[in-house]
């Protein structure tokens, strides 16, 4: 009731808090999973529990990747290298949903850029926050994700701020391409994706990680309207520019509406 009484200005000033939000619920749920032994999370300040939690829990989920990447084409080091590298899942998996449908690498790493910028928006906040050493900087910008991000917004002092970034960060990465090689492997030895149904797989996946954060009237319909330009020029352009022309669209959406937001104010 209180969101409906709020002026359009007024949601757009709270939009990127509720993204955030929306990430540090996901993370806490995530982090419910897995639990830090009590004989080692005594020792352990809150900050770091958490993000080893959430190392343990998100790690997990690069076998998928690792799986779902050989199935669509990639091969076993392929598939390790841009897991070390990008290092960052809704872009990973959009890359490999490009590729596993006949799209072009130019077109692959397109989609899987603009899918990454958020977290340059990270990279800006964390920067205000945690005021690291510019030898640091470039480390940090590989390990900022959804994950360090939100484990370390979620302290209050910058000491927590610091331990809680570098335990999730590290901690996710080493767990994302340990279990990513294991994945791989698997979706190795499992042959020609089609003979068990797997072909279209990846798409699923990236699905399933844009389905949670469809909790908006706004998103919903800017999801839609990105499907439906993207089913529209399927058959009418190569494999792979669907998703760039969808995300164009989507650009000018959102252009068009901070532009009214602008001049409402």
């Amino acid at each position: 009731m209180a969101g409906s009484i709020l002026t359009e200005s007024e949601r757009d000033g709270k939009a990127a808090d509720r993204a955030l939000n929306r990430v540090a619920d996901q993370v806490t749920r995530c982090a419910s999973l897995a639990r830090v032994p009590k004989t080692l999370a005594g020792k352990l300040t809150p900050a770091t529990r958490m993000g080893l939690s959430i190392a343990i829990a998100v790690g997990v989920y690069g076998i998928s990747f690792g799986a779902l990447s050989v199935t669509a084409g990639l091969t076993v080091w392929e598939t390790c290298l841009l897991s070390a590298l990008m290092f960052t899942g809704g872009s990973q998996f959009a890359f490999i949903g490009v590729i596993g449908g006949g799209g072009t690498g130019a077109a692959a790493w397109a989609a899987a850029t603009l899918l990454s910028v958020r977290n340059g928006i990270y990279g800006m906040q964390l920067k205000a926050l945690i005021r690291p050493p510019s030898r640091l900087i470039p480390v940090m910008a590989q390990l900022t994700i959804d994950e360090s991000t939100a484990t370390a917004t979620a302290q209050d002092d910058r000491d927590e701020r610091v331990r809680g970034f570098w335990t999730a960060g590290l901690g996710v990465w080493l767990t994302w391409n340990a279990f990513t090689l294991v994945g791989a492997l698997a979706g190795d030895a499992l042959g020609d994706p089609k003979q068990w149904g797997l072909d279209g797989a990846a798409v699923a996946a990236f699905l399933g990680l844009l389905w949670p954060r469809l909790t908006a009237k706004d998103p919903i319909a800017t999801a839609i309207v990105a499907a439906l330009v993207t089913i529209i020029t399927v058959p009418l352009v190569p494999p792979g520019i669907p998703v760039l022309i969808a995300a164009a669209v989507t650009a000018a959406v959102w252009a068009i509406r901070r532009r009214r937001t602008a001049v409402a104010k």
